[in-house]
């Protein structure tokens, strides 16, 4: 770790990762469960995602202290048939059922062509573009999907809560570079950027948001007491359906209506998550290459934008430059990690 001044401080992937566990478990996580986490979350703070990266230490060490996660859970993974992962989180993250399972996954999609993965009972996943960038890197074409609780997204024809903001990740390997990513939510935007704008009291952008009494918003703390809209309309609400479907109607985990808060109270949300994997060699030889030469044909006469790019960029200058941290937060996960300041 080393000062950058202006109150700043810098430090390695490493130092992050290390702290990030000290963290997790001081707040009652199992090493298992603390060594997964502290990989996720720094790696969507090393991809420029502030909002779902360290800042989340803070919500997934509440959780713990309150019962949200239940730290020392061990999923239970069953597999019907030999392509089929069916996993109960038991209360604790997601992650860690993802993680366990993943050489399996991997080995299945690599042998039958395809593989699926469908978890419930789990806290909330963050930065979803995790778990199919692991498989994208594993040489396999990835679709994640998730809900979570409390609803806060509304759907077609209401202005109350039914969805959560029901992200959806796609993730493809590309040869000789970093994967093509794509992660969104179904929502015009991500609920954290409303607590980001409401604790900076920036105004956000009209068609993001309705307040409390169903009237469009630019004030976040009066959207965070409302609903978040769907991006494209009814499109973005059927794509937030179809994530409900997904992930908690074939996993059997709670339906973003049902679910409870993953900020509030002491009961988990018991979300789902699917993941399917796909070999593209299965299907096409030669398809990272194919899909590298298309993408470069795209950006190059095109001007196109390549999903992921941004994020890729940013996590490989992190992984030589570190990471850089404002300072008071810093302070704030030693303590939390009950280390020395």
């Amino acid at each position: 770790m080393s000062g950058t001044g202006d109150n700043r401080v810098r430090i390695s992937i490493a130092e992050a990762e290390a702290l990030a566990r000290r963290v997790l478990t001081a707040a009652g996580a199992s090493e298992a469960m603390a060594d997964v986490m502290a990989r996720a979350l720094t790696r969507a703070e090393a991809e420029g995602l502030a909002g779902v990266g360290l800042k989340h230490l803070i919500t997934y060490s509440d959780a713990l202290a309150a019962g949200r996660i239940d730290g020392y859970a061990e999923p239970d993974i069953e597999r019907p048939t030999p392509v089929v992962f069916r996993v109960d989180a038991k209360g604790g993250v997601g992650h860690l059922g993802f993680d366990r399972a993943f050489p399996d996954l991997v080995e299945a999609a690599r042998t039958y062509g395809v593989a699926v993965f469908s978890q419930k009972n789990s806290y909330t996943n963050g930065a979803l573009d995790w778990f199919v960038w692991r498989l994208a890197e594993a040489g396999l074409v990835a679709q994640a999907a998730t809900n979570g609780g409390p609803a806060l997204l509304a759907a077609s024809g209401a202005t109350e809560r039914i969805f959560c903001t029901n992200p959806l990740s796609f993730a493809a390997p590309r040869a000789g570079e970093p994967p093509l990513v794509i992660d969104q939510s179904s929502s015009a935007t991500a609920y954290v950027n409303l607590r980001i704008a409401a604790e900076k009291g920036d105004a956000i952008p009209e068609g993001w948001a309705l307040d409390g009494n169903g009237n469009p918003t630019t004030d976040p703390a009066e959207a965070l007491k409302g609903v978040l809209l769907p991006f494209g309309g009814q499109r973005g609400a059927n794509v937030a359906m179809m994530v409900e479907v997904l992930s908690a109607g074939l996993s059997g985990a709670n339906w973003s209506l049902d679910a409870p808060s993953f900020i509030e109270g002491d009961k988990t949300p018991g979300i789902g998550l699917f993941v399917v994997a796909i070999s593209p060699d299965r299907l096409a030889e030669g398809f990272s290459e194919r899909l590298a030469a298309y993408l470069d044909r795209l950006n190059d006469r095109y001007g196109v934008y390549v999903p992921g790019t941004g994020r890729s960029d940013a996590a490989a200058s992190a992984e030589s430059g570190g990471l850089e941290l404002a300072a008071d937060f810093w302070e704030t996960l030693l303590r939390r990690a009950g280390a020395p300041e």
